[in-house]
This record gives structure tokens, C-alpha cells and sequence, in this order.
């Protein structure tokens, strides 16, 4: 899985569960997010880049179709 938000949370020693914890969704939202099941809305990236200390287009960038 190369994932950034994954990368970042094994860097951190996180997991999604937590990361969920501090942005208010459920641990599986999290999974789907990881898994590039779902995109989250714009102010939920915002709080996930800001839970992992990155900014919003580091981490959902590369996910962005130009």
C-alpha cells in the first residue's frame, strides 16, 4: 500500500483509529480514505493534514487529476 496518509501515520506510530479519533469520523472512514475507496470532503482533508502535521496538498495532491 503506498499511501501517503498511511506512510505518515506508520512514521508517527498513529494508527488510523487514532487519527480518526482526532478528526471525528470512524476508524473504518479512515481505512476507505487510506484504500482510495472514497475522497473526503475538503474540510475533512483539512483536519486530517493538519491531525499528521502536513499541509492539505501535500497529502491529497498526488490524488488530484489535472
Amino acid at each position: 500500500m503506498d499511501n501517503l496518509i498511511y506512510r505518515v501515520l506508520v512514521n508517527k506510530d498513529m494508527t488510523q483509529a487514532e487519527l480518526a479519533r482526532r478528526v471525528g469520523v470512524k476508524r473504518e472512514y479512515i481505512n476507505r480514505i487510506i484504500n482510495r475507496k472514497i475522497v473526503p470532503t475538503i474540510p475533512l482533508g483539512m483536519r486530517i493534514a493538519k491531525a499528521l502535521g502536513k499541509k492539505v496538498e501535500d497529502i491529497f495532491l498526488d490524488e488530484v487529476i489535472i
